[in-house]
């Protein structure tokens, strides 16, 4: 998939001198070199004119004849970028205009290095793109099935969290059935998927040709079903609490759609977790991997969901956690790590040719977000990735092992057990992406 790209408006002062004039034709031509990527440029518009349809104002100039036409600028409604010095970014002369301009309602940025502004207008172009954007999952029974006791539970299944999530965000969720894309992937030859799996050049440690054949299949049924729907953003499915209807994982199948296709992904039918992922992975184009988080303060109950005796020893054992999922470490296209390769099945939910990604991104800093059910707020929890440790014989055979600063602060915050794992530090880009979609970010340190 194409990058998604801004389509922005500059804004000119009639009261500009004829300096101001040129200067403001120049910084134009700046910015559409460094922004050429994330935004596509529309004719400049004189303050006061009718504004045509664009997702964002750019000020690559600004001067005094603002304090007396907030009522136009106002009358506008769209979010404002000042980018007005020479590298690109807000020239700090500007930060009286830009506070007059937040003091009276206007949603202004001012970033400092471009690459923030890219993400500010990464942002702006998927909060457009959300409407109207489709994410298709594929389940049956919600809530009932191989671990029905714990699935219940989970708000994303909900006929309410559904339909607020669309009429929030624009989206359409299109479900189908797991159960039926899995018969259609019956129907594939062996010799097609063979074929198609050795495209994919894998790393595969002791996994069964059966097993590599059969998740090639998968990958076939549901991409015809991507292909029947049309402009499909997102995917996941109902996989480990419906694998009775498996043979096999899509672990597989969401990396190589996202490698393929650019279709963001999804693990059990957390549309709260694709939602995330589609939003911060294509505001931030940053490694993301999806986990559990397990942290330390929890104690056994969460020892024992993933059939380990104990925590592994370290020093504030209460600002740790650990992040396992299915086995591993947690779930990442293989694009975004630097270790990754296929395995056999871990958890006994699965059929017995089923698999998992034992996979990895690189060490140091992270961020660990999501949107919040309420879908007006979103958990920033900067942390390190402080190594990988492993439980030989468990649900935990590579997990890895998460620092915060406040674990106190994560117990009460966290919103769910599904979190994502940004690579880098990403919390002012963060607070940025939220300011966009007019969320309050609860940092968490």
């Amino acid at each position: 998939m194409d990058s998604l790209k801004a389509r922005v408006v500059t804004v000119r002062f009639k009261e500009a001198n004829e300096r101001e004039k040129k200067e403001f034709e120049q910084q134009v031509k700046r910015l559409k070199e460094h922004y050429g990527d994330v935004a596509v440029f529309l004719d400049p518009v004189w303050i006061g004119e009718e504004m045509p349809e664009a997702d964002a104002i750019v000020f690559p100039q600004l001067i005094g004849a603002v304090y007396s036409q907030k009522e136009l600028l106002q009358s506008y409604n769209k979010p404002m970028v000042v980018l007005t010095s020479p590298f690109g970014t807000v020239e700090m002369w500007d930060w009286e205009i830009i506070s007059f301009l937040r003091s009276n309602g206007m949603n202004v940025f001012s970033p400092y290095s471009i690459e923030l502004a890219k993400v500010i207008l990464r942002a702006i172009a998927v909060k457009q793109h959300l409407r109207g954007a489709k994410f298709l999952m594929f389940q049956d029974d919600p809530g009932e099935g191989m671990q029905a006791n714990i699935f219940k539970r989970f708000y994303w299944w909900e006929q309410q969290c559904t339909e607020q999530m669309e009429k929030s965000f624009g989206i359409q969720i299109i479900y189908k059935s797991w159960k039926s894309v899995n018969q259609r992937a019956v129907g594939v030859s062996d010799e097609t998927a063979e074929l198609l799996f050795d495209t994919w050049n894998v790393n595969a440690k002791n996994v069964s040709r059966e097993s590599k054949i059969l998740v090639a299949k998968l990958y076939i049924a549901v991409k015809e079903v991507i292909d029947e729907l049309g402009g499909v953003d997102g995917v996941g499915a109902n996989c480990l609490n419906e694998s009775m209807s498996c043979q096999t994982t899509p672990c597989l199948v969401w990396s190589m759609l996202f490698e393929n296709e650019g279709i963001i992904w999804c693990c059990e039918g957390d549309t709260l977790t694709l939602l995330s992922t589609y939003i911060l992975y294509q505001s931030l184009k940053q490694p993301i991997m999806m986990t559990n988080i397990y942290p330390f303060l929890v104690g056994k109950a969460a020892c024992s969901h993933e059939r380990i005796e104990d925590f592994p020893e370290v020093d504030e054992p209460e600002n740790h956690a650990l992040g396992v999922h299915c086995g591993y470490a947690g779930f990442a296209p293989r694009t975004f790590c630097s270790k990754w390769k296929m395995v056999p099945k871990v958890l006994e939910i699965v059929n017995e040719k089923a698999y998992m990604i034992d996979c990895e991104m690189t060490e140091g800093d992270i961020v660990l977000a999501k949107i919040m059910p309420t879908f007006d707020k979103i958990t920033v929890i900067p942390a390190k990735l402080e190594k990988y440790v492993q439980f030989p014989g468990t649900d935990a055979e590579n997990a890895s092992l998460i620092y915060y600063q406040n674990g106190e602060g994560v117990m009460e915050e966290l919103s769910s057990h599904h979190q994502m794992i940004i690579a880098g530090k990403q919390k002012a880009k963060i607070e940025q992406i939220a300011k966009v979609f007019q969320w309050e970010a609860k940092i968490i340190l």
